[in-house]
């Protein structure tokens, strides 16, 4: 062992976890950011779509994302559609 091995820093299995955990947890918060970005411009196309077919306001249409681990992401859309009304 030389001298300038006491000036490195030590290599060990947790500290190369820390700095893998550290990159995923950056990845993940870059990717939620960008689901953030296109969201409302979503739930307008959204809105616009059913609006061809029933009077809804924006407030009943919620648009939501999810993300359970790094290779699944879901989209979650919450829709209140106006009561039908039949006629026999």
């Amino acid at each position: 062992m030389g001298i300038l091995d006491y000036f490195r820093p030590k290599v060990t299995p947790a500290s190369i976890a820390k700095e893998r955990l550290q990159i995923i947890v950056a990845h993940e918060r870059k990717e939620r950011g960008k689901a953030a970005e296109y969201l409302p411009s979503l739930k307008e196309d959204i809105l616009k779509v059913i609006r061809k077919y029933v009077e809804i306001a924006p407030e009943q249409v919620k648009v939501q994302v999810d993300t359970h681990d790094k290779n699944c992401t879901i989209l979650e859309l919450d829709i209140e559609l106006p009561v039908a009304n039949s006629k026999k």
